[in-house]
């Protein structure tokens, strides 16, 4: 339990012209809900000259002050990430100064989203395990070739250093420090309160298979495809299918071939080995569980899907890039 006349700890949350709007105020209501129930926080956000940011989605944040303003310690410094026009990602100068000249008066230094890439020009990220979105991990392991990506996790942290995956996961990395303040029934009662996992299952492989596949702009087989990504363990099979698109099965293997360039058997492979992947990178799964849930006949047909496709066996997969959510390396 908090004690009285604890001392407060100042939770800067910087934000960045384009952000997703929840890339800040996720981790702000964290922090808001965790002092309303005892905890000692002061939450501000602070923006570049103390300017109106205005997010994604159109909502005007008005910042408490400006980045520069800040002059003493900080507890924790949360950089959130803005994107540019067809998806880019760039960097000011100005608020990697910024974060360069705090960053040796900050406690915990962390980033939600593609506010890594500020830590990253900032040279906070080199030799440290790090994430990011998953639309932008390689492009983060790109422009920080010093830093170790670790693509599936929903956060990281290395050291005083945390990284969490894009918009919601800033609620999962804000969680995480409330609990290392103030322990893990006060950061439970507050996740409770935001009806959200204290601890989610799974990573971001979960979402990320989306972008690794093609997606078919015909609509018979956007049906096809859809129902695969969505649940890999079910009834596949091509008479299956081709029922669900409400076409020949004739017509969906040309389709397959004509628009994806592959055969219905050989995505439903590819599907089923992408979710097998995120199972054995972010869980405790044995091999027989992991085959069943992702749509494999046995852990033996699993391991020749996985060698046909990777090269290397489910086993062997997981013992080179099994991660955590929570890493302090």
């Amino acid at each position: 339990m908090v004690q009285t006349g604890e001392i407060v700890r100042d939770v800067v949350i910087v934000a960045e012209p384009g952000l997703a709007a929840l890339d800040a105020t996720g981790p702000m209501d964290v922090f808001a809900f965790a002092a309303a129930a005892g905890g000692r926080y002061r939450v501000r956000i602070a923006a570049p000259a103390g300017a109106p940011v205005r997010t994604g989605s159109g909502l005007r944040i008005a910042p408490d002050l400006a980045i520069e303003e800040l002059d003493g310690p900080v507890d924790t410094l949360i950089v959130t990430g803005g994107l540019g026009a067809n998806g880019s990602v760039p960097v000011s100068p100005r608020l990697v100064r910024e974060v360069s000249r705090l960053a040796p008066h900050t406690r915990r230094i962390t980033s939600v989203s593609t506010g890594a890439f500020v830590l990253g020009a900032a040279g906070l990220l080199d030799g440290r395990r790090v994430t990011t979105h998953w639309l932008w991990c390689d492009l983060l392991a790109e422009r920080c070739p010093a830093a170790v990506m670790v693509p599936d996790a929903i956060f990281v942290r290395d050291g005083r250093v945390a990284t969490s995956a894009g918009i919601t996961a800033g609620i999962d990395l804000a969680l995480s420090l409330v609990e290392e303040d103030h322990g893990a029934d006060l950061a439970r009662e507050v996740a409770k309160f935001m009806v959200v996992f204290l601890q989610r299952p799974g990573g971001q492989s979960q979402f990320s298979v989306w972008s690794k596949l093609p997606a078919p702009q015909h609509s018979a087989l956007r049906k096809a495809t859809d129902a695969v990504l969505l649940e890999p363990a079910a009834d596949h099979s091509i008479p299956a299918m081709a029922r669900r698109a409400s076409v020949s099965v004739r017509h969906l293997n040309r389709l397959f071939s004509e628009k994806l360039g592959t055969t219905a058997a050989a995505y439903v492979e590819q599907v089923r080995v992408q979710a097998a992947q995120g199972l054995l990178e972010s869980s405790s799964d044995g091999m027989e569980a992991v085959a069943r849930r992702c749509g494999f006949g046995s852990p033996e047909t699993m391991r020749r899907a996985f060698v046909r496709l990777i090269g290397i066996s489910p086993g062997a997969y997981r013992s080179r890039f099994r991660s955590a959510g929570w890493s302090i390396a």
